[in-house]
């Protein structure tokens, strides 16, 4: 036998002593679920790139909500499927006080008054040519023009009885201008969870399926980060942080671990991180190829997320975990 005074296995001998020592708990409350709401009633339509995840009509979405409550959800974020006829290069169904986001909002604070329900706050959805900003005649996307769209519609959020406005447009500044609105209009107790972090991933396309969302020229390098970038997106964080963001978001969760690990050191504000639907989708391909278990290896990538210093995570798995 050999003389080994430290043995770090009899910590791991079984599961009971495993689970004692644990360093990070993965529970149901650090989990913030997507919705794609769309139009009309009793409407239900599969993504294909999203296998298990579908578009709902609110009534729908009311019972999806019921369903997730039932098994400890507390948070929601919405994400709206606009009808093309309602799309415009200025984007002003995006703060219609009587449109499907802020309808949706009324109905679930109504029905669900204590969940904590997050709306995002950008453009792609209801702009013609799908980026999250005003465009001008020579295809550039500009900022403070956009910025203005931005307080209208977290405004329209607001007045719906959202409790966090997101937004995910990158805009230099919309944090500090969204606040003032949110203020001066007596909004004081809707919080900002800022996309502060979010890159110009490779890794969206689904999730653009979900919403209808295609890119009718160029791309969002202008306006998201750089994948190659570490300090600048900490100098986004402490931006929006010094604006007013009460939560900070790091975009993507997986691919960008050690922008979420250098940000846990950097702020003491929560941290939420999204596991998009990149990510979800290529697991459940390899799941449904005989590759991989999605659960456990869908329960290890959130794990993960919250050991690099996530407190909160935005996924599509939950029904492959929790359920």
């Amino acid at each position: 036998m050999i003389d080994l005074p430290i043995r770090l296995r009899r910590n791991r001998r079984t599961e009971a002593i495993r689970n004692l020592i644990q360093e990070t708990e993965l529970n149901p409350a650090d989990l913030i679920v997507p919705l794609f709401v769309l139009d009309g009633a009793k409407q239900a339509e599969a993504i294909p790139s999203m296998p298990g995840i579908e578009r709902l009509s609110i009534d729908h979405i009311l019972q999806k909500i019921e369903h997730l409550q039932e098994r400890g959800i507390q948070s929601i974020a919405l994400f709206p499927s606009v009808n093309p006829t309602f799309k415009s290069k200025g984007a002003e169904e995006s703060w219609n006080s009587n449109g499907l986001t802020a309808r949706t909002i009324r109905e679930i604070k109504r029905r669900f008054p204590d969940i904590c329900l997050i709306a995002d706050v950008a453009l792609d959805p209801y702009t013609i040519h799908g980026h999250d900003g005003l465009v001008d005649n020579e295809g550039i996307i500009l900022n403070d023009e956009t910025i203005e769209c931005l307080v209208r519609m977290a405004l329209s959020q607001a007045e719906a009885g959202i409790d966090f406005v997101a937004p995910s447009d990158m805009m230099d500044g919309r944090i500090g201008s969204i606040r003032a609105g949110l203020d001066a209009a007596g909004f004081h107790q809707v919080g900002i969870l800022a996309y502060s972090a979010k890159y110009a991933s490779s890794l969206y396309s689904p999730f653009r399926d979900a919403l209808k969302v295609h890119l009718q020229f160029g791309n969002k390098k202008t306006y998201q980060l750089n994948p190659a970038n570490v300090r600048e997106a900490l100098l986004e964080a402490k931006l929006d942080e010094s604006e007013g963001a009460d939560i900070l978001m790091v975009k993507p969760a997986l691919y960008y671990l050690d922008i979420i690990s250098k940000l846990r050191a950097q702020t003491n504000r929560p941290i939420a991180a999204y596991h998009v639907s990149g990510e979800y989708a290529m697991v459940m391909a390899a799941a449904q190829a005989g590759y991989l278990d999605a659960p456990s290896v869908f329960y290890e990538a959130l794990l993960s997320i919250k050991r690099a210093g996530a407190d909160m995570i935005f996924t599509y798995a939950v029904e492959q975990i929790f359920m």
